[in-house]
C-alpha cells in the first residue's frame, strides 16, 4: 500500500501470477497544439489538479464528456446545500409538503452556470445519442438548462493562444476558450504487462486494462470472479 508498484518489485515478491486490473489512461488525440498549456485531461479537471477557466471547450461528447460538462457547469454548492440544490432543480420535496413528494422544479438556467462551455464531437450524430437510455435524458436536460452549447461533425485543427480552432460544416471557427478539456476516450493501462512477462511472471488483464472501450463494471467484476476461481 502507499506505493506505485513496478515489475521488479512484483518479481522480487515471487508471485506466480499477477492480475492486472490497472484500468485506463486518457487517450491523447493527434491535434496540433495538444500540448498547449490550456489543454487539460479530464482526470486533472475532475480532481482539480489543473485549474479550469471560465470559457471551456470539451473535446469528446461521449459519457465522459457529458459527465465532465455537467461537473464544470454546475454552480457546485457543498454538503447539505448541494442536496438542497439538487432537490430544487429536479422538483423533489423531502418535506412531503406536496403530493407525492414532487414539486415544481426550479430551473438552474444558463445565467446560473459558472462557465461558458462548448461540448464537441467528431461524429455527425446527435450529441448524447449513445448515453444510457434511462439516464441520458437527465444529462442532456441538465446541460441544456445550463446553456452548454453542443456541436457535432467537428474537425479539430489546432490549439493555440487564440483558443481551439475547428471546422464545422466546412466553415473554420475559433472558439476563444481558456481551457480545452480532452475527453477523447481512453486506452488500456498495461505498462506492467510486458516487463512482467519478460521476467517470467504470467499475467491476466481484466476490466479497463483488458478493454478500454465501453467500460463496463459488470464485465470487469465477471472477469475478476472467473480469474480468481481459475487461480
Amino acid at each position: 500500500l502507499g506505493q506505485r508498484v513496478d515489475a521488479a518489485a512484483l518479481k522480487a515478491q515471487g508471485y506466480d501470477h499477477v492480475v492486472l486490473a490497472t484500468g485506463v489512461m486518457p487517450r491523447t488525440p493527434a491535434i496540433a497544439g495538444i500540448d498547449h498549456p490550456s489543454v487539460v485531461s479530464y482526470i486533472d479537471a475532475i480532481t482539480g489538479a489543473r485549474p479550469v477557466g471560465e470559457r471551456v471547450a470539451i473535446i469528446g461528447a461521449g459519457g465522459i464528456g457529458f459527465d465532465v460538462a455537467e461537473f464544470v457547469s454546475h454552480p457546485s454548492p457543498n454538503g447539505a446545500d448541494a442536496v438542497e440544490a439538487f432537490n430544487r432543480e429536479w422538483g423533489i420535496d423531502f418535506n412531503l409538503a406536496h403530493r407525492g413528494g414532487i414539486q415544481a422544479p426550479e430551473d438552474e438556467g444558463a445565467s446560473d452556470a459558472p462557465r461558458e462551455i462548448w461540448l464537441l464531437q467528431r461524429k455527425t450524430s446527435k450529441p448524447g445519442a449513445g448515453l444510457g437510455k434511462t439516464t441520458g435524458w437527465i444529462h442532456r436536460t441538465a446541460l441544456k438548462k445550463r446553456g452548454v452549447r453542443m456541436l457535432a461533425g467537428v474537425s479539430y485543427e489546432r490549439v493555440d493562444d487564440d483558443g481551439l480552432h475547428v471546422t464545422v460544416d466546412g466553415q473554420p471557427r475559433v472558439l476563444a476558450v481558456d481551457t480545452v478539456i480532452v475527453c477523447a476516450g481512453q486506452e488500456p493501462l498495461r505498462e506492467l504487462q510486458a516487463p512482467l512477462e519478460t521476467a517470467g511472471v504470467s499475467t491476466t488483464l481484466i476490466g479497463g486494462a483488458d478493454e478500454a472501450r465501453e467500460l463496463d463494471a459488470r464485465r470487469a467484476i465477471d472477469q475478476g470472479t472467473r480469474v480468481a476461481l481459475t487461480l
